[in-house]
Order: structure tokens, then sequence, then C-alpha cells
């Protein structure tokens, strides 16, 4: 009998988890550690941080779940790794803290004969003084932290309707942020409420991001064809903002964030000042702060972790020049090149280096987006790490079997621009592969009939129809293995 640990149950967790399980006889033991006990569909929490959706429709409990399909669930949060045993026992286990209220702050080694380290990131508002639902700025990456958010917004409208003029600030509050493509879908979700309370004449609405020109997303921009012509996501994402009247400042690093008011410096080195009235601006990210030990207990973690707190996996870690990048440098398996039976999916994995191309302002701070993983490519990791631990389970191999590189793989996002089953619209973009190749596509780095972009109201039911249908999934219900992650 073989016992698979997974920690996380985010996208790319749990898409592990329900594959291991059906790919897997029921001798063998699935184990999900998450200190969460509910599941969140991130992407809707920013129809939650409008208030559009309640957070009960973008959340339901893990633990039915994995009891109908035969899952040990552990609600608890993995703190240590030791993936040689110790004088005790030769199999690698996890120490564990229970956040369960049943059994809270108890602590627990796991064994495992694999592991999936799915942790996802820790959000580091941290990084910059004031950042945060606990300093002077709202987020929408938890369905709590989104409630928030929406009830600000609730607030600015209200006295928008009473006469006062507002100043809305959405972006990103680091220089080496992710997630532009969340920040950018808030910012016009929220220019569709305004506009929908009939205030939007009296609200400014600013998005302030580390992208180093508008439309680059983290990944370097995008160029495709349209109507018999190449473009690109630049020109297309300008256009959106001057049709929807909101200002950007782009190439950015927000220094601090106090009450009404935050400082930032942009790329040339200028350093300015920004007053807002609502401000949503996403953290960086960095792995979950693990710990890992040798058999002997000597603290190896620097050897298993990058120094962002992110697993190494197989990929190209050797530093090098930007153009000396290549598709290859990225991972394909997913393995720990020192442990074969570990492995680390979605965010929890460390990137080569980023997608966009690296910058630094003239005192040298990073402005420049980190490389994004999650959504689709989150769950592709999932389901092939769970198709490579189920084969070599069952043959005894220790070479896995599936592979899912970003830069093979293709990737659809579907950003709401507004929502409104009638008034609601969408950009939807395709790219493959995510990760820019150039040795395959001269010029580009990607093809240009299967890179796309578009704006409409038949993108915002897409997203909606995405919603319900990645839940019904998630939620392990018959025939959900057939939705395509």
């Amino acid at each position: 009998m073989a016992r698979v640990v997974v920690l996380g149950a985010g996208i790319s967790g749990h898409t592990a988890a329900l594959h291991l399980r059906r790919l897997l006889d029921p001798r063998h033991e699935v184990v999900v550690v998450s200190p969460n006990s509910q599941w969140n569909w991130i992407p809707s929490n920013i129809w939650v941080g409008v208030g559009w959706m309640k957070a009960q429709q973008v959340t339901f409990p893990l633990r039915p779940v994995y009891d109908k399909h035969g899952i040990d669930f552990r609600q608890a949060k993995a703190v240590a790794l030791h993936p040689e045993g110790d004088a005790t026992t030769v199999k690698g286990f996890v120490d564990v803290v229970y956040t369960d209220p049943a059994r809270s702050g108890e602590v627990q080694g796991i064994e495992y004969d694999f592991l999936v380290n799915a942790t996802g990131p820790k959000l580091n508002f941290g990084a910059t003084p004031g950042l945060g639902p606990d300093g002077h700025s709202l987020s929408v990456c938890t369905y709590g932290h989104a409630e928030q958010a929406a009830a600000a917004l609730a607030e600015v409208i209200r006295k928008l309707k009473a006469g006062q003029r507002q100043t809305l600030v959405i972006g990103v509050g680091h220089g080496t942020c992710t997630c532009e493509g969340a920040a950018f879908e808030y910012t016009f979700n929220v220019e569709h409420e305004l506009r929908a309370a009939g205030v939007r004449d009296r609200a400014e609405v600013i998005y302030l991001t580390n992208e180093y020109e508008l439309g680059d997303f983290g990944v370097g921009g995008l160029t495709f064809k349209q109507s018999g012509f190449v473009t690109s996501s630049k020109l297309w994402t300008e256009s959106l903002f001057k049709e929807r009247g909101v200002k950007s400042i782009v190439r950015a690093h927000v220094q601090k964030v106090e009450e009404g008011r935050l400082s930032y410096e942009t790329l040339d080195g200028v350093e300015d000042t920004l007053d807002f009235d609502f401000a949503m601006l996403l953290p960086p990210f960095r792995g979950q702060d693990l710990q890992a030990f040798d058999r002997e207990g000597a603290d190896i973690t620097a050897e298993v972790f990058a120094p962002n707190g992110f697993l190494k996996v197989d990929a190209d870690y050797t530093p090098k020049p930007v153009e000396e990048w290549k598709a290859s440098d990225w991972p394909s398996t997913y393995v720990s090149p020192r442990y074969p039976n570990v492995f680390g999916v979605g965010i929890a994995f460390a990137p080569p280096h980023p997608i966009s191309t690296p910058r630094k302002a003239p005192n040298g701070t990073v402005i420049s987006p980190a490389p994004p993983r999650t959504g689709m490519p989150s769950g592709l990791m999932g389901r092939a790490v769970a198709q490579s631990i189920a084969d070599m389970i069952k043959t005894g191999s220790s070479v896995p079997t599936h592979h899912a590189s970003m830069a093979e793989m293709g990737a659809a996002c579907v950003a709401s621009a507004g929502a409104g089953f009638t008034t609601g619209t969408a950009a939807s973009m395709t790219m493959y592969p995510v990760v820019p190749d150039y040795d395959r596509f001269p010029g580009y780095g990607r093809s240009l009939t299967e890179t796309t972009g578009e704006i409409g109201l038949a993108g915002h039911w897409m997203k909606h129809l995405l919603h319900h249908m990645f839940i019904y999934k998630a939620k392990g219900r018959p025939g959900w293995s057939m939705i395509p992650e």
C-alpha cells in the first residue's frame, strides 16, 4: 500500500487529489493537508469583491467532498518536510499543525510514499509597509478579503451618490507582484459598477501596475492576428482603458501605503505620491515558509527550496541573461531534483526566471512582474503529476511519466470587465504556449493563430459558465473528470 500526501487544496492540489483517487485503487491512501476547511474558486473572488456574488457562491466545504471520494482530509498547516525520514523512520514525513477546531494546535508527523507540494502562495503583504487589509489597502485574494472590498466599494458608491468625488486606485502593491490579470479584471468590474450606479462621472479610476506597458500581464504581452492584421495586447488593452476612461500608472513600485495615500517610484527613478479614497492593491507572493531537514536533522531548506520559498523542481535554475533564456529552462514533470518522490505544482514550484523582461529602477528596485502560474496551468500540472505518481506506484518506476511544461501548454483566460447578463463584458484571451518559445515561433515566441484576444458580452457568458462548470468539477460530481482542467 502507498500513501500520497497532497499539501494544499487549491486548484492544483485539489485537482491532483481527485485524479489520484480516481487513478489508484482503494488500498492506496490519498491524504490532503490544508489549513482551510473551504474550497474557493478564486477567479470569482473578483465578483465577490464588487458585490455581484456572495462568498457562499464561490466556496464549499472540503470535507464532504473528500469523504465521498475516500480521500483522507487533515485540516492542518504543513510546517516542515523530512524527505529522508529521521532516526525513527526511513520514510519521508511532513510535520503539520492542526487548524481543525477539534484538534487545534496539535502537532503530527504524517509519513508519505509520495508528496505533492501544492501549498500555493503566502500573501506577502509585509513586503510593502501598510499594504493589505491589516494596513491601509484592500485585497481580493481570499473570499474574506473580497467581502471587505465589496463593503468598502459600496461605501464609496454611497459617498459618490451624496455628491462627494472619490479616487479609486486598483492594481499591484509591489514591484515584483504577479496576477496583473486579476488587478486588470477587478479594475474594470469596479468601473462597470460605478457606471451601473450612475456615479462614474464623479469617480477617478486609476490602474497602478508594475507592468512595463499595459497588456503585459506578466507574460511579456501577447501578439496575435485580428481581422487579418497582426496586433498586440498592448494596443488592445490601451483601447479598453481609453474607452472606459481609466487612467494608468505603469512601471511602478509601491513603497508604502498610508491612510488615504500611497508612495511609489517608477522605473525611471521618479518618486511620487497618490491620494486615494479606495485602494485595492494585490500583494507579492512567496512560498509558505516550509522548512526541510535531512535524516540527521540538519536544515536543508536552502537546498530544497528557492530563496523565495518555492520548491525547486526539474527546471534549469542556472543564472543567465534574458537573451539566453530558453523554453527548455521551464520544468516539465515538477519533480524535486533531489527527491524523486516529491513534487511541486501550481504556485508552489519555483520558476527558473520571469516571463516578462526583468527591469530595475536606477536605485536597484526590481519593477517587473513575477511569472503567473495560476488557473488553467495549475490544474494541468496537478493532473499530470497525479498521473505520473499513479503510474509510478503501479509500475514501481522512479521516473515521472507525464509532462506539463508551461512552455508546451496553451492557456485560456477570461477576464471579466463588468458583470451583468445583458450588460457584462469580458476580455477573452488564449495563448500558446504560455512561456514563449522563440525557437519554435521566431519573432513572436507564440503561435499567432492560437494566441487570441477579444472583448464582448459573449466572454462574460463564458466566464459565468466556467464559474459553474469548475465548481461542479471541484465538487467531484458525476462526470467531473471529463471537464478539462
